[in-house]
């Protein structure tokens, strides 16, 4: 099966390194956003919590979504972990359910 598959990242920052990280993290954006099967990724910041960051992806399928993953600016940024994760990053697979649903308008 070929459906689109929803992500949501959760990535919480070592303490002190909350810019650091959101540097790493912002600098995916632009080169993830030009991947084909990519539909959005979104960077989220936590109110209230500087060190906790989400990402909120769409892709066309698990496989551009594995492609998106070998990226060498994803790599480069994993192989950081250590240095700027205080946890290893939370990542759940969704599958959209609205675009299902019937428009009531």
């Amino acid at each position: 099966m070929n459906e689109a598959v929803t992500v949501v990242a959760l990535l919480r920052a070592k303490p002190g390194k909350e810019e650091a990280l959101r540097q790493a993290l912002s600098a995916m954006i632009a080169p993830t956003r030009r991947e084909p099967g990519c539909i959005n990724y979104d960077l989220h910041q936590a109110h209230g919590d500087p060190a906790t960051f989400v990402f909120y992806e769409n892709w066309r399928s698990q496989r551009d979504l594995d492609e998106h993953l070998k990226m060498p600016y994803i790599q480069a940024v994993l192989s950081r972990a250590d240095e700027l994760l205080a946890e290893p990053p939370d990542l759940r697979l969704f599958r959209m359910l609205s675009r299902s649903v019937p428009s009531e308008h």
